[in-house]
């Protein structure tokens, strides 16, 4: 593997005339450099495994509230810590290797995810639970940014379609956590999470091939001058990036309520087995992955701003209709609502980057750490309100949440302003 990242890297990186010091002639360059699908192939998998671990703990969380006694209010607590310890790292990750590049980082974030993930498996407590939970999340709080900015510099030029390949690994490892929790965690136990640590160890192992690949692209020596988007003032960018803020807020919270309670929503309005409502989840999170790989390169296609439109408001309708839902039309609505909200991430993402060029990885660090502080936050709360009304009332107030897309109208049109530029 090592062999084929790093003749694909060099080729990725020598596509352009190197040395030009016409900046005219430097853009073209950059967009004929070749995409490095090895590459982004690799830190793809790896994606898949690490939110594979991570949500298999979502979908264990049946289990751990029968085994420790816990309230939906304490289950929330579990994901808040994990989600917390992620979200307010990330930015300050991303920031840091912005200026100072780790190549090596990634494997080592990794061994954070490994460490918790066998402390979970053994925990005696609901504290200890929530020590594993937080060590999963520091690394996811090197992972993201990191993995996001190597994503970027294989992407050659089509920024889109490999945040879309990027994000489609961790989707499609978080629609197989509650698939192997079903079919192995639950019917084998709480032990039986630690035979996981072998998809941690094997992405130690890729990521370590990938941070070779990183350390000998150009990117890591270049210096970074650019502080902001050459066609909009300090004021409009800061105000874009606030809209995007707050479409991420719509997006994540509405995914808490999915990510944490759709198993018992299922078991308490249409009375399923744990197993059969793990089942309707894996249904979801697959359709979350198959949205992920449409919004990048559409967005590369016809601009970003009109897939944030689409994705965002578009799904209002079905997320109004979810709560008065039969289980037939549960999971019809379940399925477009994942598909179609999904496709909004990495437009935001490389709507942002583009905003603010040179900081991949504080924008990318932000923006992941913003989603997981709203994960968390969202299952915290939603929990407290299940506990306090009941979980049908949960989706009945969070189905509004997809409105605030209305917003997207104050998103400058960046793509324009770049042609015209």
């Amino acid at each position: 593997m090592e062999t084929s990242l790093d003749k694909s890297a060099l080729a990725g990186a020598s596509a352009s005339p190197a040395g030009s010091a016409n900046p005219a002639a430097a853009q073209p360059a950059a967009k004929v450099q070749r995409t490095v699908y090895s590459v982004l192939g690799a830190i793809s998998f790896s994606h898949l495994l690490n939110d594979m671990i991570q949500s298999l703990i979502l979908a264990i969380y049946p289990m751990l509230k029968d085994n420790f006694s816990l309230s939906f209010g304490q289950i929330g607590l579990i994901t808040l810590t994990y989600q917390i310890t992620a979200s307010l790292l990330q930015p300050l990750v991303g920031s840091y290797t912005d200026k100072h590049p780790k190549p090596y980082s990634l494997p080592v974030g990794m061994g954070f995810t490994l460490a918790g993930l066998l402390l979970m498996s053994v925990a005696p407590s609901f504290g200890v639970l929530l020590v594993a939970a937080a060590l999963v999340g520091c690394g996811s709080s090197v992972f993201h940014p990191e993995s996001s900015r190597v994503a970027r510099m294989a992407s050659g030029g089509r920024h889109g379609l490999a945040q879309s390949l990027f994000q489609v690994g961790g989707n499609a490892g978080s629609s197989l956590g509650p698939l192997l929790a079903a079919l192995i965690v639950i019917p084998h136990g709480q032990r039986s999470i630690a035979w996981f640590s072998v998809a941690a160890l094997v992405a130690i192992v890729v990521l370590t091939q990938i941070g070779r690949w990183y350390k000998q692209h150009p990117a890591v020596k270049k210096a970074r001058s650019q502080t902001g988007h050459a066609t909009l003032s300090r004021n409009q960018v800061m105000f874009a990036m606030g809209v995007l803020i707050l479409l991420v807020f719509s997006k994540y919270f509405y995914l808490a309520s999915i990510n944490s309670y759709f198993t018992f929503y299922l078991i308490d309005k249409f009375h399923l087995p744990v197993q059969a409502a793990q089942i309707h989840l894996f249904v979801f999170l697959a359709a979350v992955a198959a949205g992920t790989v449409i919004g990048g390169p559409i967005g590369d296609r016809i601009g970003r701003k009109y897939v944030i439109w689409v994705s965002i408001l578009g799904v209002a309708p079905f997320t109004l209709l979810l709560p008065y839902a039969n289980l037939f039309w549960t999971g019809v609505l379940t399925v477009i609502i994942g598909i179609v909200l999904a496709s909004a991430f990495s437009a935001i993402l490389v709507y942002a980057q583009e905003l603010i060029p040179g900081k991949v990885g504080m924008i990318a660090g932000l923006f992941f750490g913003f989603a997981f502080g709203m994960g968390g936050i969202g299952a915290a709360v939603l929990g407290q309100l299940a506990d306090a009304t009941s979980i049908a009332y949960v989706y009945k107030v969070c189905s509004f949440l997809p409105l605030i897309g209305l917003l997207t109208v104050f998103l400058p049109d960046v793509e324009g302003k770049r042609a015209k530029a």
